[in-house]
């Protein structure tokens, strides 16, 4: 049924159930009232076991209820609390069972989040390319400390954590308060100037470290440390530096600047000192380890007294040792002469005997040589005369056999100008010029004509 038909039926006679009207009424509303954005605060914050939330939005003169399904709360980056201020995307609806009407939200975040993340992003931006959260720059935190500065609000929750943690954990530890306001439009400039005090004071009040903290809350409960001011005192300070803003999931520019950033307050307390369970135990463990070395020590001088004592003596025993040393000493080289002088005596003997015993083969080998030195002689000249006459018999053959003797007996020899034999003629043209060679001499010819014997 239309908003039209609605209303033309109210005029008639024939009346309407109450679902009818409910109906009519949810139809008019989400027609009437799409997606749209509302601001407010919240209040009456449920979140059940279902994962939906339920809520109330108000201001300061009305108030509705609203509906967030578990689909679209998964998505909120943010843990909303009541008296949050925030924007929601939602649609009217009637809850027709109760003719109630709520907003069903689409989408919730921070109120006036978009602009203030905008210029967080900017500042961070800035200062990284600056330089200001590099990480060599960073200061070590001392391992001991004795006394620390806390620059926070003196009525702020966090100082109470801060010092509940340090009596609990850390009692030598003292602290020096620099109290400031942390929230408000003044309070960058406040907290920037407790740092600077701080940090003037330091060797005064006797400072290792600074703990910057604050507790949890919304964007703008934590703006301060997103400051400028803030982020720039940090890094000028002499002090290492804690930050200890907000919740564990809170970040600032104050934890980028710092030199430790630490989730909560109270986890920025644990961390600026170690526990004095600990330390006693550091220091039980060294003195222990002091007495085992002073006792080892001990022990090694008393083994070198004993030893040093063993090795002393007195002048007497050390001359009657010197004594009888040098008597075993002469001992020994003369029995060692003894022995050699043995030695040379037997050896003298063998050669002795042995001389005696060669003297008469040398009688029987000079006679030997001198009968070998005879045939050998007589052998050499043997051998002579035979060769020689051989020689001999072989020059006369050689001689008749010879080219000369052929000549000798009225033979020729026939030769080419190149000085190649002629042995057939054959090979022979009439006009070749020929040498002859005689026993006697030479002769010089050239051919007029070739005949050859028939085979």
């Amino acid at each position: 049924m239309s908003g039209d038909q609605f209303a033309s039926g109210s005029r008639g006679r024939e009346s309407l159930s109450v679902s009818d009207l409910n109906r009519a009424v949810a139809r008019c509303l989400e027609s009437s009232f799409p997606l749209l954005s509302v601001r407010g605060e919240l209040s009456n914050l449920t979140r059940a076991a279902s994962g939906h939330w339920y809520f109330t939005l108000k201001d300061d003169a009305a108030q509705v209820r609203c509906a967030m399904f578990r689909g679209r709360a998964q998505f909120v980056d943010f843990q909303p609390r009541n008296g949050d201020a925030v924007e929601l995307s939602a649609q009217v609806r009637l809850y027709e069972a109760r003719g109630d009407y709520q907003l069903v939200v689409d989408s919730m975040r921070r109120a006036g989040a978009g602009g203030l993340l905008e210029a967080f992003m900017r500042l961070r931006d800035q200062l990284a390319r600056e330089g200001l959260f590099a990480a060599e720059r960073k200061r070590p935190w001392p391992e001991f400390v004795r006394r620390i500065g806390v620059v926070t609000s003196p009525d702020a929750a966090a100082l109470r954590d801060v010092v509940v943690t340090f009596r609990r954990r850390a009692p030598q530890v003292s602290l020096v308060l620099y109290p400031t306001q942390v929230q408000g439009a003044t309070a960058a400039a406040q907290i920037a100037a407790a740092i600077a005090l701080a940090n003037r004071r330091r060797e005064r009040d006797g400072l290792d470290g600074l703990i910057v903290c604050r507790g949890g809350g919304s964007i703008e409960d934590l703006w301060s440390f997103n400051d400028e001011a803030v982020a720039r005192a940090i890094a000028a300070s002499e002090l290492p530096v804690i930050s200890g803003v907000g919740h564990q999931t809170d970040f600032t520019i104050a934890d980028f600047v710092a030199d430790i950033r630490a989730a909560t307050p109270t986890a920025a307390a644990e961390t600026a000192a170690r526990p004095r369970d600990e330390w006693l135990q550091r220091v039980v463990a060294a003195r222990d380890a002091l007495a085992g070395r002073l006792e080892r020590r001990i022990e090694q001088g008393e083994y070198r007294v004993d030893a040093l004592t063993a090795r002393l003596v007195s002048p007497a025993q050390r001359l009657d040792m010197a004594q009888q040393r040098l008597a075993a000493l002469d001992h020994r080289r003369r029995a060692a002469m003894a022995r050699r002088a043995e030695g040379a005596g037997r050896l003298l003997r063998d050669l002795g005997w042995a001389l005696s015993t060669c003297r008469p083969a040398l009688d029987v080998l000079d006679h030997r040589v001198e009968r070998a030195a005879a045939a050998l002689g007589a052998a050499g000249t043997a051998a002579f005369t035979t060769a020689e006459a051989r020689l001999a018999r072989l020059a006369a053959v050689l001689e008749a056999v010879g080219p000369r003797a052929t000549l000798a007996r009225g033979y020729a020899i026939v030769n080419r100008e190149d000085g190649g034999v002629v042995s057939s003629s054959a090979a022979l043209s009439p006009g070749d010029a020929l040498r002859i060679e005689f026993a006697d001499g030479r002769a010089e010819a050239d051919v007029k004509r070739v005949e050859r014997i028939p085979k």
